[in-house]
């Protein structure tokens, strides 16, 4: 995960594009050198998230996007826009050339920290379909992080990943409840057995722990972890991420 730095018109704007795009390339570069696989930019540092980010974000995101993914052709590249903005982020994985988005809020609708966030999956696909960006893959959260789901209390994780599924996700991802907090092993598992897609783990994964998520998972989406003392918004620790990368062998 690149966590793009923050970007024009959010609290904590400080850096001109030009800045921003080479502190992406710079992360881009150095999981390149350590033997990451794949590659995904997100605008983390945009807090505190709205749910309908403006114009600015969705084309600063592109640009960053484009920069990533003309320097590292050879690696997928995702997009995530913060938050809950699939549709913004499935453009902007077009204009750019990504490979693929991680979507909150596909199915069942929840309470997060930016407010009700209701299922997307319907408009997001037929959106898609209309752009004709159907090579691009669509990674869903279920059961997401930094939410509250007693709305859907009566219904398991299971029987969200099989909505997912029925509602034509290309990849299901199963988190912890907060960034830098592993999912439950149990929960899981669960889903690895029931489900037919691809099942991501998308927080909380480390070089210690690595190895009892590996049965069970297709990919792993790591941030934190490869960043000094595993704090997201510090920067990269190349130490960390062979560190990891060993673990895997």
């Amino acid at each position: 995960m690149i966590h793009v730095r923050a970007l024009p018109g959010t609290p904590c704007h400080a850096n001109d594009m030009e800045a921003i795009i080479d502190q992406a390339l710079g992360e881009a570069d150095t999981y390149r050198a350590c033997g990451i696989h794949a590659l995904m930019v997100e605008n983390m540092h945009d807090v505190p998230y709205v749910r309908n980010p403006g114009p600015e974000i969705v084309a600063a995101m592109a640009v960053v996007a484009r920069a990533v993914k003309k320097a590292h052709p050879q690696l997928p590249l995702g997009i995530q826009i913060l938050a809950g903005a699939n549709r913004e982020a499935l453009g902007a994985a077009l204009a750019s050339g990504a490979d693929f988005i991680r979507a909150e809020a596909f199915v069942f609708g929840h309470v997060a920290d930016e407010g009700y966030m209701d299922a997307s999956a319907g408009p997001l696909l037929r959106y898609r379909k209309t752009i004709g960006a159907e090579k691009i893959a669509i990674f869903t959260d279920i059961k997401k992080k930094h939410s509250a789901h007693a709305v859907t209390g009566d219904v398991d994780i299971v029987q969200t990943a099989h909505a997912a599924e029925f509602f034509l996700s290309d990849g299901m991802i199963v988190t912890g409840t907060a960034t830098g907090e592993a999912a439950r092993i149990d929960e899981l598992r669960a889903v690895y057995a029931a489900a037919k897609l691809p099942v991501l783990v998308g927080s909380g994964i480390t070089a210690e722990n690595i190895q009892e998520y590996l049965p069970f998972a297709d990919a792993f989406i790591v941030g934190s972890h490869f960043k000094k003392d595993g704090h997201w918004a510090n920067p990269l620790a190349p130490d960390r991420i062979r560190c990891l990368l060993d673990a895997l062998v």
